[in-house]
């Protein structure tokens, strides 16, 4: 990997995940390209959150599911700084406001968390629990391993199909550093990845998610005009609670 692309593979790491990067790394240098890794960096987290889910799981054995579930959960957010979860709150604030576009806007700027937000986080946070509660008796945790890559290659394609809207906001010029080429080498890696981890499933959740995301994506640019930094928080947050979700209706419900 060039420099170039080894910059903007570690300000993808840095902004989307709490782990180390080196000091040469962080620097704006890179930052329009970094989107591309996106899916990578989602591959490193989840190898880091199923490595915890397994040592939870050791530990607290099969009476300790709920346990580990939780402790999964919790590191899940810590590694992520929350980035993702605060966007996913301040969206709820204000879709949930039901006012004009430009108030809906104003609310989500506002760096107070209301009402709405609140509970959108703790209905989600349920929701990735039990998910994971229920990964850990079936003995099916190895899926935590897909589950951030396939949110963030969503959040990729976000990036490239729809709008953003504020000219100066911290995604203003990622679109220019998502090309075609990038985004069908990704699929490919992530299709593989999904195939080996999960089986047909995996490729089935990974197209069911891609509808998901553009269906999220679509409702979003009629509600307020196109993508916030908060609109892409809260697609990724979206998105792998859904292929949680997705993932347990097909473990119950076998295609094939």
């Amino acid at each position: 990997m060039e420099a170039e692309g080894m910059n903007a593979f570690w300000q993808a790491v840095g902004f989307l995940t709490r782990f180390p990067v080196p000091a040469k790394a962080q620097t704006t240098k890179g930052w329009d390209s970094s989107p591309r890794y996106y899916p990578i960096v989602g591959l490193l987290l989840g190898a880091v959150l199923w490595l915890i889910g397994w040592l939870a799981e050791l530990g607290f054995g099969s009476i300790g599911f709920t346990v580990t579930a939780a402790v999964t959960v919790a590191c899940w957010i810590y590694l992520t700084g929350a980035l993702h979860l605060d966007g996913w709150m301040d969206l709820a604030d204000g879709l949930g406001s039901h006012r004009s576009r430009e108030r809906m806007l104003e609310i989500m700027k506002d760096s107070r968390v209301g009402a709405m937000g609140v509970v959108a986080a703790i209905v989600l946070i349920i929701l990735k629990v039990a998910a994971i509660q229920q990964l850990a008796v079936h003995e099916e945790l190895g899926v935590l391993l897909i589950v951030p890559a396939m949110a963030r290659f969503a959040l990729v394609g976000a990036i490239y199909v729809f709008p953003y809207i504020t000219a100066q906001g911290l995604g203003s010029g990622l679109r220019d550093g998502v090309t075609r080429w990038s985004l069908w080498l990704n699929l490919l890696l992530l299709s593989g990845v999904s195939y080996v981890v999960a089986g047909i499933s995996g490729a089935l959740v990974l197209g069911g998610m891609l509808i998901a995301a553009w269906v999220f994506g679509r409702s979003l640019v009629r509600k307020l005009g196109g993508f916030t930094g908060d609109g892409y928080g809260a697609l990724v947050e979206a998105m792998e609670t859904f292929v949680l979700l997705l993932y347990l209706i097909l473990l119950n419900h076998p295609i094939f």
